[in-house]
């Protein structure tokens, strides 16, 4: 995430940061006791194990401060990689998890299926705006969530605007959807789970080995990450973990996703629930967009938002962040956003909210998920948001928003 986003990083130094905020921790902690009773009352105790799910989501992707957006900014900008040989662990283990389950079909008992989509038009184009999106935003749609729940203001703007602009996109999808595209495509049922497998674990070692022969060029040996001021069980519960730590955590975490939804972790398809109900109490005739075609859409427009099983989780991520800021004593929101960061964090989110529809879901649901799944389009994602994230990067000083670069000393 950018630095506009969240809290400066701990430091020796920061004896303030050092302090729990108890009033935000109680209340995060009863939001997600309380909200997880609540859902196992009123719907069903799945539900509140997703929420709950969630919620450990959000207090791993704050305590290791997991970013999409920062680790490829860095790396665009400053060949950093520490970010991007992170995430290729994390899609190496999932792929470990997922490619032979999803060959059988089941996980201990339970019927499972991968996030596998077309690959077209429309998915190069929402995920080339999506990735322009996450470097105006300040974050991606996970790193969205949990920087609300850490206490960002200006990523306040960023949600609100990334709800919106997948409303827009759920109504303009069908026109997308019909222009040329690839059929979906899985790589597990093409060339069978083991060779998919063996193919995709050279890829990402391809891909973290690149990252570490260009930051060397650029910086002579990696940049290594500054000390924690915590140890042992502290560092733990209160963070910062190693940026190495969160990716096998979200990788499992993805896995349970897997058992208890029978589908893969995703984000924004709730995003695209909350902007059309939105949109039909302000007038717009919403039933009727093709998006809503399906009785299952149906029934999720027309029922409660707490039986939508991805709405649950990213209420438990905010919550689960919230906590994970309060323990490392760093929840302090500021109402102060420069207007310039204001206009950048709508733009941005509206970006984000419409590449995401069109390209299938986002850098959780077509890139992590997606991959995880040996879903060709998950791979077609990455190049195409990769490629907005380059143009993003470029495009944030005109809004004030910095593009982090290590200060090279000596010759």
């Amino acid at each position: 995430m950018s630095s506009s986003a969240v809290a400066s990083p701990l430091s020796v130094g920061n004896r303030a940061s050092l302090t729990i905020n108890a009033p935000a921790s109680l209340a995060a902690a009863a939001g997600i006791i309380g909200g997880a009773a609540l859902l196992g009352a009123i719907v069903n105790p799945q539900q509140a194990a997703l929420y709950v799910l969630g919620a450990a989501l959000g207090l791993v992707l704050y305590h290791a401060a997991f970013g999409f957006t920062s680790a490829w900014r860095v790396f665009i900008a400053d060949r950093r990689g520490e970010g991007l040989r992170a995430q290729m662990v994390m899609l190496a283990i999932a792929s470990i998890l997922f490619f032979p389950v999803l060959a059988s079909g089941s996980l201990f008992g339970q019927p499972v299926a991968g996030n596998v989509s077309p690959a077209g038009i429309g998915v190069v184009f929402g995920a080339f705006i999506f990735g322009i999106g996450m470097q105006m935003g300040g974050g991606c749609a996970s790193g969205t969530l949990y920087t609300v729940g850490g206490g960002s203001t200006r990523m306040v703007i960023t949600l609100a605007a990334f709800v919106a602009g997948s409303a827009i996109g759920a109504a303009h999808l069908h026109w997308w959807t019909a222009l040329p595209s690839l059929p979906k495509i899985s790589i597990i049922e093409l060339w069978g789970p083991w060779t998919a497998l063996a193919v995709q674990l050279v890829v990402f070692a391809i891909i973290a080995g690149m990252t570490v022969v260009l930051e060397k060029r650029r910086h002579v040996q990696l940049i290594q990450p500054a000390p924690s001021p915590r140890q042992g069980l502290a560092r733990f519960t209160r963070g910062p973990w190693p940026l190495v730590a969160g990716a096998v955590a979200l990788a499992l975490l993805n896995f349970v996703t897997l058992y208890l939804a029978g589908r893969p972790w995703g984000v924004t398809s709730a995003f695209a629930l909350w902007g059309s109900k939105i949109a039909a109490v302000i007038g717009f005739d919403v039933a009727s967009w093709p998006y809503w075609s399906s009785p299952a859409s149906q029934a999720a427009l027309n029922g409660s938002i707490f039986n939508d099983i991805t709405t649950v989780m990213d209420f438990g991520i905010i919550l689960g962040a919230l906590l994970a800021a309060a323990l490392a004593g760093r929840f302090a929101p500021t109402w102060k956003v420069p207007l310039r960061s204001a206009i950048a964090a709508v733009v941005g989110g509206l970006l984000l909210g419409y590449g995401a529809r069109l390209a299938y879901g986002c850098n959780i649901g077509a890139y992590f998920s997606g991959i995880a799944s040996g879903s060709l389009h998950g791979w077609v994602w990455l190049v195409a948001a990769f490629a907005g994230n380059v143009i993003g990067t470029r495009v944030r000083p005109l809004f004030g928003l910095e593009v982090e670069r290590v200060k090279l000393t000596g010759c």
